[in-house]
């Protein structure tokens, strides 16, 4: 007879298979509904371009067997170098904080769906995160043997302090060939390691979780520790900070047995990398247990939790928070495994209120962890990374549907109230409403009645301020006499709290008779700008010098201003006000955009293409760099301006210049173009790239630096 936890576990293995199996099929389906939007360079079930080397709108892809990671062919390919990410971990970012964290693993559909498109696809409703402060780590996970985040992702993470792990996976008969492979030397284990720490620097990405699902002989196990073992010394190496997380499958003697915990069949492997990834059938006492075996570093256990619910400890789905829970009160860290549930699953009443009600049950059960700002400058334009319009400077743009999360920028800490209360403001993320810069707002709706004002968390922050003062910029749409400021908490280091308004613009003395008596001080705005190309809405500027302060948290104020008229008040309940953006700094209107003679732009790989009636068709790569070396990080906004055949006659005969046409935008130096139709009246094409600082400034179009191409 078999003894019964034997029994049980086989069991629980077999069901976990199936389900695996089942759910496979499930992606492949999906997959196949997919649309593909652009030539013929990749299938929907296979994200691997027909031919890498050849030029073609940038996608982001694996790498699927030993021969091409060792070959280094990766690095040959036209799309590599749209692949690097942009953003870097803030300086001093140091690692991880000694505390329990939290491990997001993304696994949907197979993985590289919307996301895949470098320099954006057209799905308004493609999935994206933003509850960035409320993790540590991110991984982006497939079920492909080398699984490279897109730079999208590492792009947002990094801009809120969350580092990001590619997958290294094995698993199934195809795995056990790899691992064949992979371990038949120690020199092949130390080799394969290198070149996974190569591409992780390359791309710019922070480390890889490896997940061995395959059955190993006793001799490869050496080799495996050594695989281990050195691809965490060599991205160390490289890599200071960085992570490399052993998943809770294979054993010390070689077989395939998860065993829910850390224990000596699995710890072997741990104390060679920085942390487990612990599979998500544990039991209650396992977290416990797992921490005693870790000792010192039971912050680098992180027991799995999978929110579809198959049979991880609490259920899942809404439920997570019960596995959540227990987790904290044991002290060890947490492994949130495919939070997209509510995206795929649909969850109602809409993804946006699914997805805020969810994560603040993550929030509740473990509070917020990432805070910001926590340096200057400081922008937030809330863009969420998708959107059916994209504006700059309030002007709209484009009204064409998109999504890029590259384009994310810091995102606010909404709160949720799903306890049944009601809010007199609703405030929420309206893609559809006004944006001030890309296709980002906070929207203020619902009713004010009387002298009754209204508060709400946008930001918790831990930024120390010096002996300068501060600028605040930020601005807003509003309605009626709906006002909005911005409510600031500073502490000091002895603990001492003030409150600043930062108050809207209206009349001073009514404002602050309104708000004195809450306030530390109320602060009139030193400026308002009305914009004249974009009516409705309204900058406020506005400085502040608090010395020896931190700055703890941004909060946005709903108000109207005091009746004039001393016991009157007519005015309309309603409320309505968008809030576009704000950025903090250290010196008034501080960006530093080069000139165009700053830059050198060309085209690369122009291919022409005729097509009926006279007119054709051009793809082709444009690239810049500046002229004295490497610049700042920046942004970059791509436009083409069709210039017609020349008008009028003899020495007056000028070119007609058409409006310039929003085309995308690119976070590195180069953006392609793919098929872009020229008419037969067309005989040049002017690519104008706007340059972007990181305060969300932009430069002007006639003054940004620009690329002809003759037709």
């Amino acid at each position: 007879m078999f003894p019964l936890q034997f029994v049980l576990h086989f069991l629980s293995a077999a069901v976990r298979r199936i389900k695996i199996f089942a759910r496979s099929l499930t992606m492949s389906e999906n997959l196949k509904n997919h649309q593909v939007q652009e030539e013929p360079q990749s299938t929907a079930q296979d994200p691997v371009p027909i031919d890498p080397v050849l030029p073609a709108t940038p996608i982001s892809y694996p790498i699927k067997t030993l021969e091409e990671l060792e070959s280094r062919s990766y690095f040959e390919s036209f799309h590599y170098p749209f692949n690097t990410a942009s953003v870097s971990l803030e300086t001093g970012h140091g690692g991880l904080p000694n505390r329990p964290r939290i491990l997001v693993c993304h696994d949907m559909k197979g993985g590289y769906v919307d996301n895949k498109w470098v320099q954006g696809g057209d799905n308004p409703d493609a999935y994206v995160i933003w509850h960035w402060y409320l993790m540590d780590v991110f991984v982006y996970f497939s079920h492909n043997l080398v699984t490279l985040p897109p730079p999208c992702w590492t792009n947002a993470a990094h801009r809120h302090g969350v580092q990001v792990l590619g997958t290294f996976i094995a698993e199934w008969e195809e795995g056990q060939l790899t691992c064949n492979k992979l371990l038949s030397t120690q020199d092949s284990a130390q080799m394969y390691a290198e070149c996974l720490a190569e591409l992780a620097v390359a791309l710019g990405f922070d480390g890889w979780l490896i997940n061995m699902e395959v059955k190993l002989k006793l001799e490869q196990i050496p080799h495996m520790l050594e695989f281990v073992r050195h691809l965490t010394e060599t991205m160390h190496s490289k890599v200071p900070g960085s992570l490399v997380i052993w998943y809770d499958s294979v054993t010390i003697d070689g077989n395939l047995s998860w065993q829910d915990q850390l224990n000596n069949y699995n710890k072997p492997f741990f104390d060679l990398c920085d942390g487990i990834f612990v599979n998500y059938t544990w039991q209650e006492s396992y977290p416990r247990l797992s921490a005693a075996v870790a000792g010192d570093r039971k912050y680098d256990v992180y027991m799995g939790i999978d929110v579809f619910g198959r049979n991880t400890y609490g259920g899942g789905q809404w439920k997570a928070s019960v596995a959540l829970d227990v987790l904290k009160k044991d002290e060890v860290s947490a492994a949130i495994f495919a939070p997209g549930w509510v995206y795929e699953t649909k969850q109602p009443p809409n993804f946006e209120t699914a997805q805020n009600r969810w994560w603040s049950l993550v929030e509740n059960s473990w509070g917020v962890l990432q805070r910001y700002p926590k340096s200057l400058p400081f922008h937030s334009n809330f863009d969420q990374g998708h959107g059916y319009h994209y504006s700059v400077d309030g002007n709209q743009i484009s009204e064409a549907p998109w999504c890029n999360i590259s384009c994310q920028s810091f995102q606010p800490f909404l709160e949720f109230h799903g306890d049944g209360s009601v809010s007199p403001i609703d405030v929420s993320v309206k893609l559809k409403e006004a944006s001030f810069s890309r296709g980002g707002n906070i929207t203020f709706k619902g009713t004010l009645k009387g002298n009754a004002d209204f508060t709400t968390r946008l930001f918790e922050a831990e930024l120390p301020l010096g002996n300068l003062p501060i600028y605040f910029t930020y601005s807003v749409k509003s309605k009626g006499s709906s006002l909005v400021g911005l409510s600031l908490e500073f502490s000091s280091e002895k603990n001492e709290k003030n409150t600043v308004l930062l108050a809207s613009h209206g009349d001073a003395s009514h404002t602050m008779s309104q708000f004195i008596s809450r306030f530390s001080k109320v602060i009139m705005p030193r400026q308002v700008t009305k914009l004249e190309s974009s009516p409705g809405w309204v900058i406020l500027e506005s400085s502040i010098l608090m010395e020896g302060y931190t700055l703890k948290g941004i909060r946005a104020l709903c108000y109207r201003p005091l009746s004039m008229t001393s016991g009157s008040d007519d005015r309309s309940a309603e409320f309505y006000a968008v809030l576009g953006h704000i950025t903090i700094e250290t010196e008034k209107h501080s960006s530093f955009l080069p000139p165009s003679s700053s830059w050198l732009v060309e085209g690369q790989d122009i291919k022409w293409t005729s097509k009926s009636q006279g007119s054709k068709t051009v793809s082709l790569k444009i690239s810049w760099k500046w002229r004295d070396g490497n610049s700042p990080y920046f942004s970059y906004i791509v436009y083409v301006q069709k210039i017609t055949k020349m008008e009028g006659t003899g020495p007056d005969r000028v070119a007609s210049e058409g409006a310039r046409k929003y085309l995308g935008v690119a976070q590195v130096r180069s953006f392609y173009v793919s098929d872009h139709v020229v008419p037969p009246s067309v005989v040049s094409l002017k690519f104008v790239i706007q340059v972007c600082g990181v305060d969300g400034a932009c430069q002007k179009l006639d003054e940004s630096p620009s690329f002809t191409l003759e037709c």
